[in-house]
């Protein structure tokens, strides 16, 4: 099993990162324009719990893009072609936001994703505002709740846009360790 890294939240990223998404444009999503958010997905195409959440990740997107806020996902499988990629992001209704294959987990890294999946939100001045569960569905591995009680990335969200503190600043999520 592959130890958890943790960055301390609100440092200062080395936005250098630059990636090809599966469309072959290049891309520097740890870049934040001012006035913008960008909040990265980390999935994987064989994890469960990546799969459950894609049209939530669809919805968040399509709802918070009017308000500033850029959205990409990252597959964490370095050996994911990009065709796999594209037919996973159709199969399983992902949205026109950028699809990324971070196979030297360049980002990974960079964030402190450990697991599938996790979602991280990065602001202008290159600081990581949230990283963790998008909400609490997931209890466990395996076991669900029958109602949603946290939004913990739509909260978050709100506040970065609001220019409010991020209350809750990380909340474990629950999925597949990332390789």
């Amino acid at each position: 099993m592959r130890p958890l890294v943790l960055l301390a939240l609100g440092v200062i990223l080395h936005p250098g990162v630059t990636v090809h998404d599966i469309d072959g444009v290049l891309r520097e999503p740890l870049k934040v324009a001012k006035g913008r958010v960008e909040a990265l997905f980390f999935v994987t195409n064989d994890c469960p719990v990546s799969n459950y959440y894609s049209h939530e990740i669809r919805r968040i997107c399509e709802d918070y893009a009017q308000r500033g806020v850029g959205c990409a996902l990252v597959y964490t499988d370095p050996a994911m072609t990009d065709d796999q990629a594209r037919q996973h992001a159709s199969e399983y209704g992902h949205g026109s936001y950028p699809k990324i294959v971070d196979r030297a987990h360049e980002l990974v890294k960079a964030t402190g994703a450990a697991i599938n999946p996790t979602a991280v939100l990065i602001k202008p001045d290159e600081s990581i505002a949230y990283r963790g569960r998008i909400d609490n569905f997931y209890a466990a591995i395996g076991k669900t709740r029958r109602v949603v009680t946290g939004h913990d990335l739509r909260d978050a969200l709100d506040a970065v846009i609001a220019g409010r503190p991020v209350t809750k600043q990380e909340a474990p999520p629950v999925g597949c360790y990332i390789q």
